[in-house]
């Protein structure tokens, strides 16, 4: 039994929907529609779904009770990282543009507007962005699985594509006027690692002493600092837990750091610092947060006029040197911990025309000697 009806000056339409649990008649109602063919149209959508076995009762849970519960879920599935990736990402982004909608209540329209208006703050890199999608997708897929959503209407949202940055490195004279500005600075350690050893940001913050052998000159990268947790963990892939031959130069400013360390641990109380035997340490002993470094790398990089870079562009700077100095990829692959050279080429393919141009140069000087050219 099925009606359609105007009530004021709007249509609506009422279905019964047979009885419950309980043995309760249920009567479904819409209203709003502004026409009789409206209303009409929604009615027989509505019976071909429920003759075809693909109707689904609204949820009237909002979507932020809902991302709880499917966060929750996830945490037996994924990477405690992963999840608490997830996590911050859903707190600061999706909850606060999705999270008072009803779950049944998102469209497609919504969900596209607010992916467009992530790129538009510029506030996000595209990789996070993409994620946040997966993230909205993903949960209500889910949402589709357990009945609680006749559909997904994520599917109807254009997925963002990472665009591919052009690189920007700094070169010998800019890393070593930075680093000039850098020295008085208490984070200064963290910088000259970034640019002597490649090291990703999360392996210097979780560089501890006991993995450093001053006396043969070793770096042993085997724990990073997690972003999100701030948890310490063992880096995630085999071709990331190595070994970093460092100078004679770093070996004495690591040594120097590590007498700076002893003086501020001497100089707190035992409830004031906390040791965690880290190489680069706050003035209290704890890691620095990477939101905060990267804030001061900025202070710095504006300091000494340079042109602006991330944090994680000293690691390319780095390998961007070493490769402009004809040094084998598979050096460089290994030092930057990539499971394979190929990667490292495929990241740095900037280099490439440098360094056949060098090759054939020094091919043609040992076949057949220097050559002056002429007009």
């Amino acid at each position: 039994m099925a009606h359609v009806r105007k009530e004021g000056k709007s249509w609506y339409y009422a279905i019964d929907m047979g009885k419950d649990s309980s043995g309760k008649r249920q009567i479904k109602k819409k209203r709003g529609f502004k026409t009789e063919k409206e209303a009409k149209n929604a009615l027989a959508a509505l019976m071909t779904d429920i003759n075809k076995g693909n109707y689904v009762e609204p949820s009237k849970l909002s979507y932020s009770v809902y991302i709880d519960d499917w966060l929750k879920d996830k945490k037996i599935s994924v990477k405690k990282s992963t999840h608490e990736s997830y996590k911050a990402l859903i707190e600061k982004h999706i909850i606060p543009a999705l999270g008072d909608t009803k779950l049944s209540d998102i469209t497609s329209r919504q969900i596209q507007s607010f992916i467009r208006d992530l790129f538009l703050t510029e506030e996000l890199s595209d990789e996070s962005i993409q994620k946040i999608y997966m993230i909205v997708k993903n949960s209500l897929n889910s949402a589709v699985k357990f009945e609680l959503l006749a559909k997904n209407v994520c599917e109807k949202v254009e997925r963002p594509k990472v665009q591919k940055k052009e690189m920007k490195v700094w070169d010998v004279e800019e890393i070593q006027h930075f680093l000039k500005v850098a020295e008085g600075d208490h984070s200064y350690m963290l910088f000259h690692l970034a640019v002597t050893t490649g090291m990703r940001m999360s392996e210097i913050l979780g560089l501890r002493w006991k993995n450093v052998d001053l006396d043969n000159g070793v770096i042993y990268v085997k724990e990073q600092l997690e972003r999100y947790s701030h948890n310490f963990t063992n880096v995630k892939t085999k071709a990331s837990n190595r070994n970093i031959s460092i100078s004679e130069t770093t070996v004495q400013a690591l040594r120097k750091q590590r007498k700076m360390i002893l003086q501020e641990k001497l100089m707190s109380s035992s409830e004031e610092y906390k040791d965690l035997n880290l190489v680069c340490p706050t003035s209290v002993g704890t890691p620095y947060l990477p939101s905060n470094l990267s804030k001061i790398f900025k202070r710095l990089t504006k300091t000494s006029g340079n042109k602006p870079i991330r944090f994680h562009d000293l690691r390319h700077s780095f390998a961007t040197m070493l490769l402009s100095q004809s040094v084998n990829p598979k050096i460089v692959s290994e030092i930057l911990g990539h499971s394979s050279s190929k990667i490292t080429l495929d990241v740095y393919t900037h280099i490439l025309p440098n360094m056949q141009k060098d090759t054939a140069k020094q091919l043609g000087n040992m076949l057949f000697g220097a050559k002056t050219k002429t007009n």
